[in-house]
Formats: C-alpha cells, structure tokens, sequence
C-alpha cells in the first residue's frame, strides 16, 4: 500500500505542472493597454483611426484608457498618475503640457507625443534624431512657421505694423514660440502687443487690451486652448473686427479668419505608428522625433468679407482650403 501511495504522489507531482503548462498555454496573450492623456480630447478619434489603420482593434487587441482634463492643465499630472498607477504599456501625451505632466510622473513608461511645439526646447528629448530617454513621437512646429505667419498677415493687411499676440505662458513651449514671433516681428519692423490667456475667460479682456493697444491684427501662439475655444475666438475676432491668423484649422473653421499650420488630425494618426513600434519592442531613446512635412494654409473667405478684408489672388491661390 505504501509503494501505491509513493507512486500515486510522484505521478501527481509529474502531472500537476504538465497541466499548468497546458492551462498557460491556452490563455490569450496580454492586451496592450494605452493611456490617452489630453487637456481636452479634441482629435483622439484620429489616434483611434491610426491603431485601426494599423490592425488594433479596441478590446479585442488593445485597450484605451483615457484621461481628459476637460480643460483644466492643472488636472493633468493627478491624470498621468492615474495612467501610471494602471500600469499601461504606453503614454501617448496630446500636446506639450500632458507631455510635460506624464513626464514629471513617470521616467519608465514610454511616451508617445502627438504635437509638441519644441520638443527639445522644452527638454522633453535629448534632440530630435536621438531622443535619448522615455519619450518620442511628433513635433507641431517647423522651420520658420513664426515668420510666415507674420508675412501672411503683412500681404493680407496692407501696411500693418501693430499687431497683437495671445500666448499661454503656462504652456511649455509657449515661451519658445513668444521668441520666434518677437524676433520674426523685429526683423519686419512690426511692433508686438502681447497679451496672456490662459483660460477661456482671459480672451474677452485680452480682446479689449488689443483694441486699446491700437492692434490690427491678430496672431495666435500655438497652445491647446487656441483649438479648443476656437470658436469662442473667431467670434470674439468678428466682434472686434480684428483679422486673425492661427497655427490650426479649428480656427477658421469655426468662423476665424484663417490659419497656417500642421494638420493636427494627421499628426495623431502617426503617432499611432509610434505605439506600434513601441508595442513590438523598440525603445523611444531610439525613435527619432519627426516634423510635419505639410503645412496648411487655410482660410475663411466669409469671415473676410464680414471685417471688410479682400483676400489678395496670390494669398488665395496658395491656400490648400477655402470656406466660402
């Protein structure tokens, strides 16, 4: 009887691992969980778009979570806390703010940014060919896009010389974007009258201190807050009679004059190129940082007969979108 036990108890020792083995076996792999960190949500249907471009399927081969500040900046690191404390595989930041708080929060995960102004300015990556730490993905800014907007409001508005400049010097790379202008303005003998928003409420007085400073037109720094109360903005422009020129199309879409810039939706589809990668185990030290390669000039036809403005033929012909 002894040896029947001793045999029982060394069979059951050899079979309970096999069976182990089989039952791992048989579980489905891991489902790769993103973080989506955003101020206010605005173009994370066209992340959305790039995973399932790419094959991801959400809650079937990918989870999503997402965290949005609903416009408030100051939410954002308790909301990269939150992603961290999940334990998702990666961050992907919607511009330079949520950049700025999922990196003071975490130094391991991986982060993917979708528009970041100046990402080495701001010290997000080490440069652009070599991000050297835990965060890559897409810049908003390229070369001499501060220069250009200014040259656009010259050729609209004849013999402009003030104009007034709206800038959140809470954002990161707003300070970066402010000397770019100022340089560009100096070197276009225009005098600046620049002016803080940081909430939504800040635009009505800011408005008003333009009009006070004698301003004739109007530039906006690229910041989340330009995009999300683009139509608050462009009303606000129509009321003061004031042409605007903005780094995104939200803006003459939503009645504003007109705006030269990257394509936002286009950017947040790519950056779901860097999840991909991620995913299939490269590092972001080692995934350079790209640029637009396509700037967008669009603008608002209507807008401009409203404020009395005739969009000069050569300006037309170089716009990509028209709103008539």
């Amino acid at each position: 009887m002894k040896n029947i036990t001793s045999i029982f108890f060394l069979a059951l020792s050899v079979f309970i691992p096999i069976l182990n083995i089989s039952s791992q076996a048989q579980q489905p792999g891991k489902v790769p969980h993103i973080g989506f960190l955003s101020l206010s949500g605005a173009n994370q249907e066209a992340f959305r778009q790039g995973l399932r471009d790419l094959g991801y399927i959400e809650g079937k081969n990918i989870a999503i979570e997402s965290r949005t500040a609903a416009n408030r900046a100051d939410r954002l690191s308790v909301l990269a806390g939150e992603l961290v404390d999940l334990k998702v595989d990666v961050i992907v930041a919607a511009g330079s703010q949520a950049v700025h708080a999922a990196q003071r929060t975490t130094k391991s995960i991986p982060i993917v940014m979708t528009s970041s102004s100046d990402p080495v300015g701001t010290g997000f990556v080490a440069s652009l060919a070599h991000p050297g730490g835990n965060i890559t993905g897409l810049s908003l800014v390229g070369p001499d896009l501060s220069t250009k907007r200014l040259e656009m409001l010259k050729e609209v508005i004849l013999g402009v010389s003030r104009v007034a400049v709206f800038w959140n010097p809470d954002d990161p790379a707003a300070k970066i974007s402010l000397r770019e202008t100022e340089d560009a303005a100096k070197a276009q003998a225009m005098h600046l009258q620049i002016l803080e928003i940081r909430e939504a409420s800040d635009f009505e007085s800011a408005f008003r201190a333009a009009n006070k400073g004698r301003a004739r037109a109007l530039i906006l720094l690229p910041a989340p807050i330009v995009a999300t109360q683009a139509k608050q903005i462009a009303e606000l422009a129509l009321k003061n009679n004031l042409p605007a020129i903005s780094p995104v199309s939200e803006f003459p879409n939503a009645g504003g004059l007109m705006s030269y810039g990257a394509n936002l939706a286009d950017l947040y589809r790519r950056a779901a190129t860097y999840v991909d990668k991620i995913l299939k185990g490269a590092k972001p030290a080692d995934l350079p940082v790209e640029q637009p390669t396509k700037f967008e000039l669009v603008i608002n036809l209507k807008t401009a007969k409203q404020i009395g403005l005739t969009i000069p033929p050569n300006v037309l012909a170089r716009a990509d979108k028209v709103i008539k």
